[in-house]
């Protein structure tokens, strides 16, 4: 197949699909682990509900911290030896999160079956062994971020960026709907179990995603390859004195802190509230549903908009979504039969939140992209991805605090009655996030006046 621009597939380069491929191995991976990580901590390795979230959240944070210097290597050792070490990186990883708690069994500390059995493990250190297990993942994880959202900017010129992003986020969609579909089929088969299962399945796409580069990967665009760490230092110096971006990132981390309760609150939420029948990997799994049916149409329908401007719509959409969620536990009987309302609601609302999502995610990457010079898209996508790294530590580190608060643990509790008590205003949850994300959608609103109005004055003083 040719490789250039002119005569790639729809216009796009070999290089172009290959990694959006790999992107959709590497999400289908992430996503099949990533949705149950604090059931996995606290049922596989007996972490209570605060130490499970902070350990998830510090996990997530660090992902999305690392890119800022792991997309500057990227940049100076090329894209292809990044995601050959990256893709290695996240198999060790993964194969360690399923054989660890196999070593647990043996040592004695633990009894796994449909139910989870502790024999002491809670009460010991060994289960901090999981920590470095966790790190091998956050630095593999931490390149494909930025390496794959900047081999979109590489491989697109301007005219094609906001459809080849969109095409990006589709593939990522695509796999975090796949990824979170495992788990419940899998769950019902085996209980428990399946929480540990669920890593030897994402080991396998990262190894399969692994040949396709070794295989597949070759990219004509090596701008940037072999620099100096001085020049890596001037070009990371040039991006955190950019104040424009920095409050760009602040703004639409309140965005993401109420996105990451996708995976901090709403499978212990759901299953608390609804029962243990309730099925978080397929609610979940409802954000990814629509945007990939979504975000082509909405990125073509603001296509003449500028990017802040799609942005705008998504961010007054999420503190909706917010209110949505805490409708559940709020209204009487079942609306739908065989439905509790708690599910209903969470659906309803994941999906105000997947709209704002395709209004918001594709455009963001895109205008970070444009602001990137040549040779250094690794290191400015890698940058964009610290507001996930600040809703991680500040979305999983509340959730903790919210959840212990206003929907505990029933095991904690001698009757049933005693845990309804104390869980009766567990909707109060979501007005903490819906508040964060009205005060994130006025600020993003008032950030695109203000600059639009220095722009323009800049403009008539030439």
């Amino acid at each position: 197949m040719n490789n250039s621009p002119q005569h790639a597939a729809k216009g796009f380069t070999r290089a172009f699909w290959v990694s959006n491929t790999v992107e959709l191995f590497e999400r289908m991976a992430y996503y099949a682990v990533f949705i149950v990580l604090t059931i996995y901590l606290s049922s596989i390795l007996g972490f209570n509900d605060f130490e499970a979230s902070m350990i998830s959240g510090l996990f997530s944070g660090g992902l999305y911290l690392l890119p800022i210097f792991s997309g500057a290597y990227a940049d100076k050792i090329g894209f292809r030896k990044s995601m050959i070490i990256a893709f290695s990186l996240l198999s060790v990883g993964y194969l360690g999160l399923g054989v660890f708690p196999t070593l647990l069994e043996a040592a004695g500390l633990v009894s796994y079956g449909v139910t989870t059995q502790f024999n002491g493990l809670p009460d010991s250190y060994t289960q901090w062994i999981i920590v470095p297990v966790l790190f091998v993942l956050m630095v593999g994880g931490s390149f494909i971020k930025s390496i794959i959202s900047a081999s979109v900017a590489k491989e697109t010129t301007e005219a094609t960026r906001a459809r080849g992003y969109s095409i990006f986020y589709m593939m990522v969609n695509v796999g975090a709907f796949t990824g979170k579909t495992i788990i419940d089929p899998l769950r019902n088969v085996i209980g428990e179990q399946a929480y540990i299962y669920i890593n030897y399945f994402s080991g396998a796409m990262t190894i399969i995603a692994l040949l396709s580069v070794i295989l597949l990967y070759k990219s004509t665009h090596t701008a940037g390859e072999g620099k100096s760490l001085r020049e890596i230092g001037q070009g990371f110096m040039r991006i955190i004195t950019n104040w424009r971006l920095l409050i760009l990132i602040l703004i639409v981390t309140g965005f993401w802190m109420v996105q990451q309760q996708l995976y901090a609150t709403m499978p212990k939420y759901v299953i608390r509230l609804a029962g243990e029948t309730a099925k978080p990997g397929w609610i979940a799994n409802v954000n990814p549903f629509v945007v990939v049916c979504c975000v082509s149409f909405i990125t073509r329908l603001m296509a003449k908009r500028s990017a802040i401007t799609s942005m705008n719509v998504g961010m007054f959409l999420i503190p909706f979504s917010a209110l949505l969620m805490a409708c559940g536990n709020l209204l009487g009987n079942d609306l739908i039969t065989d439905m509790s309302n708690i599910t209903l609601m969470m659906i309803v609302g994941i999906v105000v939140q997947a709209l704002a999502e395709c209004f918001i995610s594709p455009r963001y990457l895109e205008y970070f992209s444009l602001q990137a010079p040549k040779g250094e898209e690794g290191m400015y996508l890698g940058f964009s991805h610290l507001h996930s790294f600040l809703s991680s530590i500040f979305g999983f580190g509340l959730a903790g605090i919210l959840l212990t608060k206003y929907c505990p643990d029933p095991a904690l509790f001698e009757t049933r009655a005693a845990w309804e008590a104390a869980s009766a205003n567990a909707h109060y949850i979501w007005y903490y996030f819906a508040a964060i994300g009205l005060i994130a959608a006025v600020a993003l609103l008032l950030f695109a006046k203000i600059t639009e109005s220095i722009d323009k004055k800049k403009e008539s003083s030439r």
